[in-house]
C-alpha cells in the first residue's frame, strides 16, 4: 500500500483518536483506514495503536515513532513535489470550510464559484455559523473568521480588512432625532449583536476616539438578521460593509454618523496547522487570500 499514505492516516488517527472521525476527514472508508494502519504496523513490526470501542490511543512504540513519523511524511511530499510538476486541472479533493452566514453568503460564495471553475474536481463543504469552531472536533480544514484576536491555537492568515458602518433605513430616521454625535445613539433604538458580552460601539473620527455602551432594543446571533431588521425601519445596527455596501448605494439603508469610522478587524483564513494541508486546501488558502488582496466592497 501507498505508504505515504499509511503514514498520514496513522498521524490523523493519533490526532482524532478515531478510526471514524479520520476515515471522514481523509474522505475514505473505515476499513481502509484499518488496512493502511496494519500496513504500518506490519512496516514498522510494532503494535502502534490501542484499539477499544470507546477510543483509540496510542502504545508506547506508536509515542517514540508518530515525531519521525511525522518528519518522514514531510519529507516524502516535499519529494514527489519535486518529481511532480501539477497541472491545475490536476487538483482533487474536499475541502471543508466554516464560515460565517453573513460573509458565507455575500463573499465566500463568489471567489468559491471561481475556485471552483479552475479547479472542477475539488469539492467544497461550507458550514455556515457564527460561532467559533472547534476544527479538529468538527473536522473543518479552514475557518474564515473576523476578528481583532484570533485564536492564538491556530495559524492565523490574514485575507482582508472588514470595515463597519452604523446603518438605519430612511424612513426609521425621517421620524427621529437627528444622529450628529454617537452619544446621539443613546437616544435611539439600537439593534446589537449577540455575541458581544457588552454592548460598546468604538468610533473615531480623526484624532477623537468615542466609546458609547448602547442599551440594544433586539439583539441577534447574525449580522443578516441585524440588516433585515433596519430595513424593517427597527432601529441603528452595526454592520460590515461587505454585507451593507450595496444597500447603502441603493438607498435602502443610509449611513449613519458617516465621519465616525468604528474600529476595523481583520478577516483570517484560519487552520489548525501548516504541516498536513491537503494540496486542495492550500489551493483554496492561495486563491482567497489573493482574491480579497483587491478590496472588494
Amino acid at each position: 500500500m501507498d505508504r505515504l499514505t499509511a503514514a498520514r492516516v496513522f498521524i490523523d488517527v493519533a490526532q482524532s483518536g478515531s478510526f471514524t472521525l479520520t476515515a471522514d476527514r481523509l474522505n475514505m472508508s473505515r476499513p481502509m483506514v484499518t488496512r493502511y494502519i496494519e500496513s504500518m504496523e506490519e512496516w514498522l513490526n510494532a503494535r502502534l495503536l490501542h484499539r477499544t470501542t470507546r477510543k483509540v490511543t496510542l502504545t508506547s512504540a506508536g509515542e517514540n515513532c508518530l515525531k519521525q513519523v511525522e518528519n518522514w511524511l514531510l519529507a516524502g511530499e516535499a519529494l514527489v513535489d519535486l518529481t511532480q510538476t501539477e497541472v491545475a486541472d490536476s487538483l482533487k479533493g474536499r475541502i471543508k470550510v466554516s464560515a460565517s452566514m453573513s460573509f458565507g453568503f455575500s463573499q465566500l460564495i463568489p471567489v468559491t464559484k471561481l475556485f471552483m471553475e479552475k479547479y472542477p474536481d475539488v469539492v467544497v463543504d461550507i458550514n455556515v455559523e457564527d460561532t467559533i469552531t472547534d476544527l479538529v472536533e468538527q473536522q473543518i480544514d479552514l475557518a474564515i473568521r473576523i476578528s481583532s484576536n484570533p485564536d492564538s491555537s491556530l495559524i492565523g492568515k490574514p485575507i482582508a480588512d472588514c470595515h463597519s458602518v452604523l446603518v438605519a433605513s430612511p424612513l426609521y430616521l425621517v421620524k427621529k432625532k437627528p444622529i450628529k454625535y454617537p452619544k446621539d445613539l443613546l437616544n435611539h433604538k439600537c439593534l446589537g449583536y449577540k455575541h458581544f458580552e457588552q454592548h460598546v460601539w468604538h468610533m473615531n473620527c480623526g484624532n477623537k476616539h468615542e466609546s458609547v455602551e448602547i442599551k440594544p432594543c433586539l439583539t441577534a446571533n447574525e449580522a443578516t438578521v441585524l440588516l433585515h431588521a433596519a430595513k424593517a425601519s427597527m432601529g441603528v445596527t452595526l454592520q460590515p460593509t461587505y454585507l451593507v455596501s450595496e444597500e447603502i448605494k441603493s438607498g435602502s439603508l443610509v449611513h449613519v454618523l458617516p465621519e465616525w469610522k468604528p474600529n476595523t478587524l481583520t478577516i483570517y483564513a484560519l487552520y489548525s496547522s501548516r504541516k498536513y494541508l491537503s494540496k486542495a486546501v492550500r489551493a483554496y488558502i492561495d486563491f482567497v487570500s489573493e482574491y480579497f488582496s483587491i478590496q472588494r466592497w
